[in-house]
């Protein structure tokens, strides 16, 4: 049975969960779930829960995919089949394959891949259970599950998603944080991420249209929001290195 189109995603300032613009989720990072990886991390963002993994520097296969002047950075982003309500066919889609590809290139911008010629870094990407916003909550798995394996780094990589969703009048507002009826109903959303200390886009997706001003004021709500997913992944880190000293 289809979903119901609601009225309005947002009224007296108020989201259909309660928060008000500004708001992000409830959010929770924790490093070292994987006892296998070289690195690996958990993101939740709300009900979103992400798994991140990462393996290498390591041989690469195919060999014509090496590059003698640095490492590959790959990732590969996977909904695994319960994460939706309606059960998806196991294995990537298009879909999937497309931001894979995204997210390697996002990725590869924060290693200093020059380091590791001849090799791979692979970066796998589960989604455990999505309500939107999996994209960048996948990146900011990989930044701190990248960081856990120990490889050199320029920064972290934060992501977060804005958007523009209707009131009742049917007049558009800008929100940070996108859940799954915003996503799907919303006017706009959007995918960013940055490099916090060098102040670097790496990356901007958007679906739908905003003006040039709802656009800067949701890029401003964005950039607070990072500052607590920059925060929350430094802590993750160092409570798992301080627990490792005692």
């Amino acid at each position: 049975m289809a979903e119901e189109r609601p009225k309005y995603l947002i009224k007296a300032g108020k989201r259909l969960d309660g928060r008000k613009p500004g708001d992000a989720r409830p959010m929770k990072i924790e490093t070292g779930v994987i006892e296998n990886a070289e690195g690996s991390a958990m993101v939740e963002f709300g009900k979103t829960k992400v798994v991140a993994a990462v393996y290498g520097p390591r041989d690469i296969h195919p060999k014509h995919m090496m590059r003698s002047n640095r490492t590959l950075v790959r990732a590969r982003y996977d909904m695994l089949p319960f994460s939706v309500e309606d059960r998806k066919r196991p294995g990537p889609g298009r879909r999937e394959r497309e931001i894979s590809k995204v997210l390697s290139e996002t990725l590869n911008t924060a290693v200093f891949v020059e380091k590791f010629p001849r090799t791979a870094i692979d970066v796998f990407i589960s989604v455990i259970q999505a309500d939107a916003s999996t994209r960048v909550a996948g990146l900011n798995a990989a930044s701190v599950a990248m960081a856990d394996a120990g490889l050199p780094m320029r920064d972290l990589v934060v992501s977060t998603s804005f958007g523009k969703i209707h009131d009742e009048k049917g007049k558009g507002h800008m929100v940070v944080d996108v859940f799954k009826p915003e996503d799907n109903w919303g006017m706009a959303d959007i995918a960013y991420a940055k490099l916090p200390n060098l102040d670097k886009y790496v990356l901007l997706q958007m679906d739908g249209n905003v003006t040039k001003d709802e656009f800067f004021k949701g890029l401003e709500m964005a950039d607070k929001s990072l500052d607590d997913i920059y925060k929350a992944q430094v802590a993750a880190l160092k409570k798992k290195y301080m627990e490792g000293s005692k």
